[in-house]
């Protein structure tokens, strides 16, 4: 793919607002690859804003007009790309639009991609991120090829983003969040699931279907659908567009069929139309990714992958990172530290139902750590029937992101209702000393939150190392 966009060949930089987050960082990288200058402001230093800082991208983290590069400020050969995360009042944001620039969401910016070429988009409210993954594993070492925009780093490669050289299919998280993925126009689209989120943006369960619905109909004609078998979504198509279902399980046009689970392995058959695939092992071998691996494998044969494409890609997938990872497995009995991005109700209960395949008969702490409170208002009892599968639950207070309290929603809300052996409030900033003073068989950390910057203490914790937990 060359230019993404006839409009695109104009500009020469592109400054990011919001430059720090996950799903910036691979169009960031991808303007870089094609000589683009990059700079961007974000509120918050981390490694993942380190990172491309060293790759070239000049960043500020101090929301100041005074700090945009003068090579910046012509509107001629910038464009400025913001994320529906950054603040509307936001001095820099404003500046930009006042000025008359070619402002644009980061979904505009992959919409534009996806018009230009083919396009898997997976879309979902779980099992994205680890679909889109997947595929971008099997096709990047095929002859098919790709370059994938991803929600998370996949583990192969260290990035979120993946590049192949003259490489025809684009491969695309599509968010729902904010409505973004209608901005897209998928080749094939793939949905994973339809459980209500984000409904402070849709409102209710028929709002969030009909977001969905009108993403089916944005695929190109003569394109195709993968959506999991059994869901409430009821496609809108153009015309010549291909319907499939798909499962982990023995529904669908897609399928798994003789599934076998031992010496830590998983084991499966792919059964599509007109085709076998016998012997798949998904190198995350967690029960929630036979879902993942079937609509992977079928997607990427669509694209034009073999069956040892499919094979080889699979049996090397190290997943992405927060998606379900493995951080400490001794082998020898000592503490298991595992980390997932899980943040809805049926991703907490798929994980702790995973772990429990993976571990029978040991004891599961789960520390959870709820992420906004529209989410936890709107599905607390669904959350609390989930960490209720755990032996322990361990709960600090909610994640804010972008939202302001809601009067009466806390974590209480869901840890009241938790149904286990032992629950335990514990604020954040204390975490870290309850773990020094505790012993885990199992330690699970899960949310969509900033637990994640723990996990290098917790580590050390489990190592035996001495940290400062003040």
């Amino acid at each position: 793919m060359e230019n993404p966009n006839n409009d695109l060949h104009r500009f020469h930089r592109a400054y990011f607002i919001g430059a720090g987050g996950i799903g910036m960082a691979n169009l960031e990288r991808y303007l870089l690859s094609k000589g683009f200058e990059i700079a961007g402001y974000d509120r918050t230093q981390s490694q993942l804003t380190q990172q491309l800082e060293d790759e070239g991208v000049s960043m500020v983290f101090e929301d100041n007009v005074s700090l945009i590069p003068a090579q910046f400020r012509s509107k001629e050969d910038t464009l400025v790309v913001y994320t529906p995360a950054v603040p509307s009042d936001s001095p820099i944001l404003n500046w930009f639009q006042n000025q008359g620039f070619n402002v644009v969401k980061r979904s505009e910016l992959l919409g534009k991609i996806t018009r230009a070429g083919k396009s898997i988009c997976v879309a979902g409210s779980h099992g994205k991120t680890t679909t889109t993954s997947m595929i971008a594993n099997i096709l990047r070492n095929s002859e098919v090829g790709c370059n994938a925009f991803l929600g998370g780093i996949l583990r192969n490669t260290g990035s979120n983003l993946v590049m192949c050289p003259g490489a025809n299919w684009a491969v695309i998280e599509a968010d729902e969040y904010d409505r973004s993925f209608h901005r897209l126009s998928p080749t094939i689209a793939i949905v994973t699931s339809v459980d209500p989120d984000h409904l402070d943006i849709y409102g209710d369960e028929e709002g969030y279907l009909e977001g969905f619905a009108h993403f089916t109909s944005l695929i190109k004609e003569g394109g195709a659908l993968l959506m999991h078998a059994g869901m409430k979504l009821k496609p809108r198509l153009k015309p010549g567009v291909k319907t499939y279902t798909y499962s982990g399980g023995k529904e669908g046009d897609w399928h798994a069929e003789d599934i076998r689970f031992g010496n830590g392995t998983i084991r499966f058959t792919l059964v599509g139309p007109e085709i076998r695939i016998e012997g798949l092992e998904p190198g995350v071998p967690v029960e929630i990714n036979i879902d993942n691996a079937v609509a992977a494998a079928a997607a990427s044969i669509m694209a034009g992958a073999s069956a040892e494409d499919v094979r080889k890609g699979l049996r090397e997938f190290r997943g992405a990172k927060r998606r379900f990872e493995v951080l400490r497995d001794q082998k020898d009995g000592s503490t298991v530290l595992i980390d997932d991005y899980a943040h809805s109700p049926n991703e907490v209960k798929a994980s702790i139902n995973s772990v429990k395949k993976l571990y029978p008969d040991r004891k599961l702490t789960v520390i959870f750590q709820p992420h906004l409170y529209t989410r936890t208002r709107d599905f607390a009892s669904g959350f609390s029937e989930a960490l209720s599968l755990a032996d322990e639950v361990i709960m600090p207070e909610i994640y804010p992101a972008r939202e302001l309290p809601i009067p009466g929603v806390n974590s209480q809300l869901i840890l009241d209702k938790v149904n286990c052996d032992s629950k335990i409030y514990c604020e954040r900033k204390n975490l870290l000393n309850l773990i020094k003073n505790r012993k885990f068989d199992i330690l699970m950390t899960l949310g969509a939150a900033d637990i994640d910057v723990l996990l290098p203490d917790i580590l050390e914790i489990l190592e035996g190392k001495e940290i400062d937990t003040k």
